[in-house]
C-alpha cells in the first residue's frame, strides 16, 4: 500500500504539456463491503496525438492497495512498472491499450474527505481537484475526459440506493447484496466522478425542457430531513428555466439528483448529473434556517446546476484555468439571484462580500493572480480571488459587451468547446470574436494579481467640470511591476438635489467611461455643483479613492438611485467616524451626532425595501475596519468599533425602538420584503442593545421565546449573548435542548458563542471544543467553531490566549483534515499587519505548527511566515 505523502512540487502554468494518452472509456466496478472497497478499473488507452510520440504514461494513484494490474489482458509483473511516491508509471505501451487494474481502498478510515468516505453511515465522493486518485488510478487532471460506465455493489439493506453519474442502464441482486450500474454518455474529467451508497429519503419532481423532454429531479437527503428539501427543489426548477431563458442551456440528462452530505469539505460539488451538497447549502425550513441560508440555499443550487454547462460540457484544461469555470458560473448565479431577488440588495451583498474578503486576499501574502501562475497544492487555491474576482472579470466583459453581444459571445463558446478542456484566453477570445473589440490589454485582469487602486480628483475648468483619474496596483509576493488595466467606470453627476444632470448635448444622464492608461482626464459640460456617482454597480473591482465631503456622501446616500453607491456613501460616513476613533481624534457622541440626521433619512424610507435599508444603516465590521489601519491594534479597533456602535444605538434609540417593535410580524412569510423586515428589526435589537435600552432584554427574550422562524429566534440568541444581557445563559440552554439533534442549528449555536467579542470568549471556546456534540472530524462543526473566532471575532483571536488555542487546533485538524487545516490558516493572513507584540508571538506559534504540517497547511503558513 502506498501512503507516504508526496514531497510538495511546484507545478507551472508554463510547463503545461497535454497528457501522453487519452481515456475514451472508464469501467469501472465498485465492491463495498465493511473494512474494504474494491475497486475494478478498465481504461481504454490512446495515445494523443497532440503529445508526440511516446509509449509511456504516468497515472496517479494515492493511498491504493495494489492486487492487480494488466494490459490487455496480460497480467504486468512487477518489474513492468513503477508505483512510487503516488504514481503509477507505465512503460513500452502501444497506441491503444486496455489498462485493467484491481485495488482495494478504505473509505471508512478516510478523514480527508478526499475520493470515497463515509458520512452519517452514507458512502460518498468528492474528487475535485485530486480525490479521484484515492479511489484508483488515472491521469488525474482535468484535460483528461472519458465516458464513464460505474458499477456499484453493497449490501442492499445497509445500502438500499447506490447512484453515480449519467443514467442507470442496468442492476441484479446476488444473495443479500445488489449493484445498479449508470452510464454517462458525456465525456468528462474524472474530478466530475461521483458516487453514492446509502439509505436515503427522496423528494422527487420532474421538469419539462424547452424542447419537451421530461427530466427527473431527484433530490437525496436522511430520512428525518426530507421536509426540508422544498426549497432547494423550487429553487432548481428555477435556476433551469433561467438557464434556458437566459443562456439558451437545455439539461442533458435523464435524471438530475442531489444528494445532502454532513461530511464535506467545500459547500457543494457539481458532479454530472449527481451533485454533492453541503447539507448547510440544500437542507431549508423557517423553523431551522435562517433568512440567509434560504438565500444561501438558492444561490448555490444554481450555482452547481449552472456549471453543467459553464464547467461540466465545457471544462478547464487545467487547474491554472480553475476561475473559467468558477468566475463565470459564480457571475451566472450571482445575476440569476438579483433575478429572483431585490438586485440592488444581491449587488451590494456581493460587493460588500468582495470588498471585505477578497480584497484583502489580493492585498495579503495570499495575492495571486485569477490564473496563477504556479502552484504546490491546488486545493489551497479554491479562492475568493478565483471565484469572486474571477466573477467581476466576467461581468466586466458583460458590460463591456452589451447583454445581447455577451450573449451571442458566451453561445459561440459553448457552441465551440462543448465537450472540450479550454482555458481563460479562449472564452475572452469569444467575445474578442463578437465584439470585434482588441481584448488583450483587458487580458491582464486574469494574470495580474493585486486590487488596483483608483484615485480620482475633479474640479471645475471653465464651463466644464473635469475629471482625473489615476489607476495603479500595488506589488503583490512574485509581481513588482504591474501595468495599466481596462477598468469601465460608470458614473453620473448629481445636483445638489440628488437628480442626474446631462453630461452631453444629447442629454445623457449616465456613462461609461474606458480607463486604460495610468492617467486619463475626461470632461463634461456641467458648470454646477455636482457630486460625482462613481463606479455605479460597482462596475469594476477596484478601490476608489476620491475626497467626497460630508455634504458629498449624504446627497449620494439619500437620494442616489444606484444601490451601490449609496451603500458606499454609508461605508465612507462610517469608517471616517470609525477613523478618527481609532486614531483618537474624535468622540463617539459628536460622531453619533453627526451621522444621525443622515441615517434618519434612511429609516424614513426603509419600507421601500427593507432589506437595502439594513444593509446601509449596518456598520463595517472589526475586520473591516482593522485593515484600513497598520500596524493593527485589534483592542483598540474594538473600543473604536464599540463605541460607535453604542452613540448610534443611543443617538437613535427611539428609532431602533419603534423598528424592533412595530416590524413584529404576527405571520410567517418568506417572501424578500419579509426577510428584510427581520433583517432590519434584528439589526434595530442589536443596535437598541449596544446602546444600552433598558427594553432591548425584554424584546430579545420575548422573541427568543416565541420566534416565527429560525432567523427570529437565532437573531434574538445572539443580541443576549453578545451584549451579555440577563437570560442569555438560560437561552443557550433552552436552544441546545431544543435544537440538539438537528446539527446545522447546532453548528449555529456555536457560532453564536464563538463570536461573541471579548477575551472571555477564549475560555468559551476551550469549553466549545470540549463539548460532547462537537466532533473534529466535521467540517461543518469545526468551520462553527473556528471559523468563527479567526474568522469574525478579532477582539478574541488577537490575544495571547487565542493564539495559542488556534495554533492547537490547527494542528489537531490537519492531522485529520488538511484541506479544512488550510483554508482556516488563512485567517492567520493579516500577521504581516499586526503591531510587533501580537505579531511576533503569532508568528513563533505559526512556526511550530509549520515545521509539523501537511503539504497544504505548509504551502499557506510558509506565504503567511513569509510574505511570498
Amino acid at each position: 500500500m502506498e501512503t507516504a505523502h508526496a514531497a510538495a512540487i511546484t507545478t507551472r502554468l508554463a510547463d503545461y504539456q497535454p497528457p501522453a494518452y487519452l481515456v475514451d472509456s472508464v469501467t469501472l466496478d465498485v465492491d463495498i463491503r465493511q473494512g474494504v472497497t474494491t475497486v475494478t478499473s478498465e481504461l481504454a488507452l490512446r495515445r494523443n496525438p497532440e503529445a508526440g510520440e511516446t509509449d509511456s504514461m504516468v497515472f496517479n494513484g494515492e493511498g491504493l492497495t495494489l492486487v492487480s494490474l494488466s494490459l490487455d489482458g496480460q497480467p504486468l509483473e512487477q518489474g513492468s512498472y513503477r508505483y512510487e511516491n503516488g504514481e503509477l508509471t507505465l512503460a513500452g505501451l502501444p497506441p491503444q491499450a486496455v489498462l485493467k487494474t484491481v485495488v482495494e481502498i478504505d473509505p471508512e478510515n478516510n478523514t480527508a474527505l478526499e475520493g470515497l468516505y463515509m458520512s452519517n453511515g452514507m458512502y460518498c465522493t468528492q474528487c475535485e481537484a485530486q480525490g479521484f486518485r484515492h479511489i484508483t488510478f488515472f491521469p488525474d487532471r482535468p484535460d483528461v475526459l472519458s465516458r464513464f460506465r460505474t458499477t456499484v455493489r453493497a449490501d442492499k439493506q445497509r445500502y438500499p440506493l447506490l447512484l453515480s453519474n449519467g443514467n442507470p442502464v442496468d442492476q441484479g441482486e446476488e444473495g443479500d447484496r445488489h449493484w445498479v450500474t449508470w452510464e454517462d454518455p458525456f465525456p468528462k474529467p474524472c474530478y466530475l466522478f461521483a458516487l453514492v451508497a446509502g439509505d436515503l429519503a427522496c423528494l422527487e419532481d420532474s421538469f419539462t425542457t424547452v424542447s419537451g423532454r421530461e427530466v427527473a429531479l431527484r433530490l437525496y437527503a436522511e430520512h428525518r430531513d426530507l421536509d426540508k428539501l422544498d426549497h432547494a427543489m423550487a429553487s432548481l426548477k428555477n435556476a433551469m428555466r433561467w438557464d434556458e431563458e437566459t443562456y439558451g442551456r437545455e439539461y442533458d440528462l435523464d435524471i438530475y439528483m442531489i444528494v445532502a452530505v454532513s461530511h464535506f469539505n467545500m459547500g457543494a460539488m457539481e458532479n454530472k448529473g449527481l451533485n454533492i451538497f453541503n447539507t448547510s447549502c440544500v437542507l431549508a425550513h423557517p423553523a431551522t434556517t435562517t433568512d440567509a441560508g434560504f438565500q444561501r440555499v438558492e444561490s448555490v443550487v444554481a450555482h452547481e446546476y449552472f456549471h453543467n454547462w459553464s464547467g461540466n460540457r465545457v471544462t478547464c484544461r487545467d487547474w491554472f484555468q480553475l476561475s473559467l469555470k468558477e468566475g463565470f458560473t459564480v457571475f451566472r448565479d450571482q445575476m440569476f439571484s438579483a433575478d429572483m431577488n431585490s438586485a440592488a440588495v444581491q449587488r451590494v451583498n456581493d460587493v460588500d462580500f468582495l470588498v471585505n474578503h477578497q480584497f484583502p486576499e489580493d492585498q495579503g501574502p495570499m495575492a495571486h493572480p485569477v490564473r496563477p501562475a504556479e502552484y504546490q497544492k491546488i486545493d489551497n487555491f479554491y479562492t475568493l480571488t478565483i471565484y469572486e474576482k474571477g466573477a467581476e472579470i466576467v461581468r466586466m466583459q458583460y458590460h463591456l459587451l452589451g447583454a445581447e453581444d455577451f450573449r451571442k459571445a458566451t453561445d459561440l463558446y459553448f457552441d465551440r468547446f462543448d465537450g472540450q478542456a479550454v482555458t481563460c484566453d479562449d472564452f475572452v477570445d469569444c467575445m474578442e470574436a463578437v465584439s470585434g473589440h482588441d481584448m488583450t490589454q483587458f487580458r491582464r485582469w486574469y494574470s495580474q494579481a493585486g486590487t488596483p487602486i483608483l484615485s480620482v480628483t475633479a474640479g471645475q475648468q471653465g464651463s466644464d467640470y473635469v475629471l482625473t483619474f489615476r489607476q495603479h496596483t500595488p506589488p503583490t509576493p512574485g509581481q513588482t511591476d504591474k501595468l495599466p488595466l481596462v477598468i469601465p467606470v460608470r458614473l453620473a453627476l448629481l445636483d445638489p438635489q440628488g437628480e442626474p444632470v446631462a453630461l452631453d448635448g444629447d442629454g445623457l444622464r449616465e456613462t461609461v467611461l474606458i480607463l486604460d492608461a495610468q492617467e486619463q482626464t475626461f470632461r463634461f459640460p456641467v458648470k454646477a455643483d455636482v457630486t460625482p456617482s462613481l463606479l455605479r454597480g460597482f462596475s469594476a473591482p477596484v478601490v476608489l479613492e476620491f475626497d467626497y465631503t460630508t455634504d458629498q456622501l449624504a446627497t449620494l446616500l439619500a437620494h442616489d438611485t444606484d444601490g451601490y453607491c449609496r451603500w458606499s456613501a454609508a461605508q465612507r460616513l462610517y469608517f471616517a467616524a470609525l477613523d478618527r476613533l481609532v486614531i483618537g481624534k474624535g468622540r463617539a457622541a459628536d460622531e453619533a451626532a453627526v451621522l444621525a440626521p443622515v441615517l434618519e433619512q434612511v429609516i424614513e424610507r426603509a419600507g421601500e425595501d427593507p432589506a437595502q435599508a439594513a444593509l446601509l444603516l449596518t456598520l463595517p465590521s472589526e475586520v473591516a475596519l482593522g485593515d484600513r489601519h497598520s500596524p493593527l491594534d485589534p483592542a483598540v479597533i474594538h473600543v473604536a468599533h464599540q463605541q460607535l456602535k453604542q452613540a448610534l444605538g443611543v443617538a437613535l434609540q427611539s428609532r431602533w425602538l419603534s423598528l424592533a417593535e412595530n416590524l413584529l410580524a404576527t405571520e410567517l412569510e418568506m417572501d424578500g420584503v419579509a426577510m428584510g423586515r427581520r433583517q432590519l428589526r434584528n439589526l434595530s435589537l442589536d443596535y437598541l442593545a449596544a446602546g444600552g435600552h433598558p427594553e432591548a432584554g425584554r424584546i430579545a427574550v420575548e422573541l427568543f421565546e416565541l420566534p416565527l422562524c429560525m432567523s427570529e429566534e437565532l437573531g434574538a440568541l445572539r443580541v443576549l449573548v453578545h451584549h451579555g444581557l440577563p437570560g442569555a445563559g438560560q437561552a443557550l440552554k433552552q436552544f441546545a435542548e431544543k435544537w440538539k439533534e438537528e446539527a446545522l442549528v447546532m453548528d449555529q449555536w456555536f457560532s453564536v458563542q464563538a463570536s461573541a467579542p471579548g477575551e472571555a470568549t477564549i475560555d468559551t471556546v476551550e469549553q466549545l471544543l470540549a463539548h460532547p456534540d462537537f466532533d473534529w472530524k466535521v467540517p461543518n462543526r469545526v468551520r462553527s467553531v473556528l471559523g468563527a473566532l479567526a474568522g469574525s471575532n478579532p477582539s478574541a483571536f488577537n490575544t495571547d490566549k487565542g493564539y495559542r488555542l488556534f495554533a492547537r487546533a490547527l494542528s489537531t485538524v490537519d492531522g485529520l483534515n488538511p484541506q479544512i487545516a488550510a483554508r482556516i490558516a488563512n485567517a492567520a493572513a493579516r500577521l504581516h499587519r499586526l503591531e510587533p507584540g501580537r505579531q511576533g508571538a503569532f508568528r513563533t506559534l505559526l512556526q511550530d505548527v509549520s515545521e509539523q504540517a501537511s503539504p497544504n497547511l505548509k504551502e499557506v503558513l510558509e506565504r503567511i511566515l513569509t510574505g511570498k
